[in-house]
């Protein structure tokens, strides 16, 4: 079955600081080099593109820094087979002022077109896994959509969540049109939302268990491996880099694997897969003593209480959650 991996950018991708005036103006003036990706995101994407996922980009940077998050994705060699930007020059002409901020409408109707575009192509539609980040409302709008194409939640409600999000009467129109005209499928696999704020996983628990924050991208990894979406080799490769790059050492890399574990959000047992793939790998100097002992630490801790994997069905409140968001990117 086809997979697509769909990625923000800012926060999720990219480390972006733009809390302040400073900041955005920043963010905007920074040259391609100059752009700083968080550890690891660039090898889980290059290494999903490896295993023949097909990766689309969904941002909310606007459509005027095109050319410079191409140049940076050439940089750390990312393929990918679309690149969508916020059309914020074009709402602001417009007098749309609520639209340059709406990340929900925005976000919600590109994944719906995106969907609906998919049908029209040869072959069994694609599974998702979606990757945001908790500075935005990612994980909610991922969770709608998901509930849209596999027909759980009733249009009625959408035009409410809609509502609640002050989303523009036509974009909420475009919403519904596509949100009609798709097949239903279980579209969404996976959510993987990176928490940049820091917020503590707990507040995600009624999302259900295809909701998976993560702190760093070897928890990713790790998520990404026991859902079939990377092989022992493209996780390890994620892990080595976090090793000899950014100075995580074993312990703190199985210590990764541990919190997931406690939290119940590995499908299946990874230890054996992983290390089958670290004798394989030419790895040398600290990568190879480090992803060595990382995974003998990861295959202890699995023989020693294998996972018990529970299936956790989504608990939102669709409307309230959408009016609480709203209210804090007020």
């Amino acid at each position: 079955m086809r997979h697509i991996a769909r990625w923000d950018l800012d926060k999720t991708y990219l480390r972006t600081e733009f809390d302040t005036v400073r900041q955005l103006v920043r963010t905007a003036l920074e040259r391609p080099d100059e752009k700083r990706t968080n550890p690891g995101a660039a090898t889980v994407m290059r290494e999903l593109a490896r295993a023949g996922s097909m990766v689309h980009i969904l941002s909310g940077s606007p459509e005027q820094m095109r050319s410079r998050i191409e140049a940076k994705l050439a940089i750390d060699g990312v393929r990918y087979e679309s690149l969508v930007l916020k059309p914020n020059l074009q709402n602001i002409l417009r007098l749309r002022f609520r639209a340059v901020k709406d990340q929900l409408g925005y976000k919600l109707s590109a994944l719906l077109a995106a969907r609906a575009a998919e049908q029209n192509k040869t072959g069994p539609l694609p599974v998702e896994t979606l990757f945001g980040d908790d500075a935005e409302v990612d994980g909610f709008v991922y969770s709608v959509y998901g509930a849209i194409v596999s027909r759980t939640i009733d249009l009625d409600v959408v035009v409410a969540i809609c509502q609640a999000g002050e989303v523009y009467a036509d974009t909420r129109d475009q919403i519904l049109a596509s949100a009609q005209s798709l097949l239903r499928a279980p579209a969404v696999e996976r959510i993987l939302i990176h928490l940049e704020s820091r917020t503590p996983p707990s507040e995600f628990e009624e999302f259900g268990s295809r909701l998976v924050p993560f702190f760093n991208y070897a928890q990713a990894a790790f998520v990404l491996l026991a859902d079939g979406r990377l092989d022992g080799d493209g996780a390890l490769r994620v892990c080595a880099e976090l090793a000899v790059d950014h100075h995580f050492d074993c312990h703190a890399l199985a210590k990764s694997h541990a919190e997931l574990a406690r939290r119940n959000a590995l499908p299946r047992p990874i230890g054996e897969q992983l290390a089958a793939s670290v004798g394989a790998l030419a790895l040398r100097g600290v990568a190879e003593t480090e992803m060595k002992h990382m995974v003998e630490a990861i295959v202890r801790a699995e023989s020693a209480s294998p996972p018990t994997y529970q299936e956790r069905p989504c608990t939102l409140d669709w409307v309230a959650r959408a009016k609480r968001k709203h209210k804090k990117k007020a």
